[in-house]
């Protein structure tokens, strides 16, 4: 090939890509725009404020109910307050603080325990735990004429995103009179898989018949929680009961959970509690 040839071709070759750099764009958005225009595709897509709370480690999921609760304060917190005199919707800017726990006046959603479901579910919770032998089997069943149930929500205001339903199931006013023992007196149970966070039972037993090491690793394992840390401290001024040991699970940016196992003598009750 001749010079005036190659001259020729790279002439050619200029003037292809010039008309490709012009043209070539608009023709591949149109090709484009015929695949998508006057036909139906669908694509799953998350609704606002849904799913949030199941990306969230069990870890997590305690440590969030954890500091919502300590920061409750009864027998009303400011934040219920607000919302029963605001109506059913959260106002996560109007909410004191970093954590937040609010009755979930709106009720349970699609994916949730419900008002019928509650009391079955934390029944079934309370047979996992005597079976994992975090409870003696001399605890009876709850019936709903007998106890209360409240769902709530724990709110991380700061991420509002990052929050836990949970029910408290708690022996109703009415039965101050009845005989508790053996009996459930409150309990925090998730409202999404039916696990039981926090827990004061009437017992048979006595402190030295518990094993608070054993009863808090069944109960971390039936939690699908990671392997607690000692607790430091041995101030026994930390609880109202000298009976009690405390351990410590991690939770989220850097900051841990305290969980205790403890026993009230006299009333013979043992509680697992995540709260101060």
């Amino acid at each position: 090939m001749n010079r005036s040839m190659k001259n020729i071709a790279l002439l050619l070759c200029a003037v292809l890509l010039c008309a490709f750099s012009i043209w070539g764009p608009e023709t591949l958005a149109r090709y484009r725009d015929k695949k998508v225009f006057d036909e139906i595709h669908e694509q799953a897509v998350e609704e606002e404020g849904a799913g949030y709370r199941y990306t969230l480690s069990s870890n997590e999921r305690l440590y969030i109910l954890s500091e919502c609760l300590n920061r409750q304060t009864q027998p009303e917190s400011e934040q219920n307050a607000l919302i029963r005199s605001g109506g059913n919707d959260l106002n996560y800017q109007d909410l004191g603080g970093a954590y937040a726990f609010v009755v979930n006046y709106k009720g349970p959603s699609g994916k949730e325990i419900t008002d019928e479901e509650i009391y079955e579910t934390c029944n079934r919770g309370i047979q996992t735990l005597i079976e994992q032998g975090i409870l003696p089997d001399t605890v009876k069943n709850v019936e709903a004429s007998a106890y209360e149930a409240v769902l709530y929500s724990a709110i991380d205001v700061l991420e509002p995103r990052n929050n836990v339903a949970v029910w408290k199931v708690s022996l109703s006013d009415s039965q101050k009179n009845a005989d508790k023992s053996n009996r459930l007196i409150d309990a925090y149970i998730d409202a999404d898989n039916g696990r039981i966070y926090e827990f004061y039972v009437r017992t048979q037993l006595d402190w030295t018949q518990i094993d608070p090491d054993a009863v808090v690793e069944a109960w971390r394992t039936y939690m699908r929680l990671e392997a607690p840390a000692d607790y430091e401290s041995d101030n026994p001024l930390l609880e109202t009961t000298p009976y009690f040991k405390k351990y410590v699970f991690e939770g989220m940016d850097g900051a841990n959970t305290v969980v205790t196992v403890g026993f009230y003598e006299g009333i013979n009750e043992l509680f697992l509690k995540i709260s101060k």
